[in-house]
């Protein structure tokens, strides 16, 4: 009987400790897997809110991307799908995969392109027509089934970085990850320190890094969000995915906050 009862106990402290670990694991999930709660799109020529098409939605507990009701003419229509809150100092964990046909009328460099954005504006202070957010990309890219085409690079729509101390202006650059082809699911990390360092991770491998993202003021839509001239350092913003006209699948969407 005391054995059994030894055995017990050992079994209920490993359940136990699994929980705390569970706990002190500190990942959230931005995506419930049932709805858009949370989630606000902004699309190129809608206002605010305005789910032009359903490009967005929810099936199979995974949020989707789609253009079936956009007539076969993608327009322009470059769409975002905002969390509500912004951060500053995080790690960021998405699965994603791209599927099925490009949208006709999407420019060819869209083609199995699509991306988070980090560090972006309020989509309330964005125009109607605008594009993207200022912010920060995370592209992902997936292959042609020929040739490389890395994932997780970075694209500056409205802001710069810093690398080895010295101002980087090219608006994408090409990360170090490996080519990933057909509609195999990704896991992109995105680790965030505020103004200072950004990393970006492939299936838990480091692809990229960079620090100082930075409004340029040259860009007509960042120069409206600078607030002092001399300060054009991004401490925190929004998150938001991207719909480029490519069809794409988002699975699990979960954050990590670091404490400073």
């Amino acid at each position: 009987m005391r054995s059994i009862l030894s055995l017990a106990i050992a079994f209920s402290a490993v359940a136990f400790a699994e929980a705390d670990d569970k706990k002190e694991d500190g990942w959230k999930p931005l995506f419930n897997g049932k709805d858009l709660e949370g989630w606000t799109p902004k699309i190129k020529g809608y206002k605010l809110g305005d789910n032009f098409g359903d490009t967005f939605y929810v099936e199979d507990k995974c949020i989707k991307v789609k253009y079936d009701k956009y007539e076969g003419k993608f327009d322009e229509r470059f769409g975002h799908l905002f969390y509500k809150e912004s951060f500053g100092h995080y790690k960021l964990r998405i699965e994603y995969r791209f599927v099925g046909e490009q949208c006709k009328g999407g420019p060819g460099w869209a083609t199995r392109n699509s991306g988070v954005m980090i560090h972006g504006q309020d989509p309330a202070t964005m125009d109607k027509d605008q594009s993207f957010p200022v912010s920060i990309e995370v592209q992902f890219l997936g292959g042609l089934g020929k040739g490389d085409r890395p994932t997780c690079n970075l694209c500056t729509p409205g802001t710069n970085v810093e690398l080895d101390e010295k101002i980087y202006t090219p608006h994408c650059t090409n990360s170090k990850s490996k080519t990933i082809h057909g509609d195999e699911w990704v896991t992109a990390e995105v680790e965030v320190n505020g103004g200072g360092i950004i990393k970006h991770y492939v299936d838990g491998e480091e692809v990229y890094s960079y620090s100082k993202a930075q409004y340029d003021p040259k860009d007509a839509d960042a120069k409206k969000l600078i607030k002092d001239p001399k300060n054009l350092i991004i401490e925190k913003g929004t998150i938001s995915l991207q719909s480029e006209s490519h069809p794409i699948e988002f699975r699990k969407v979960e954050i990590k906050v670091i404490k400073k």
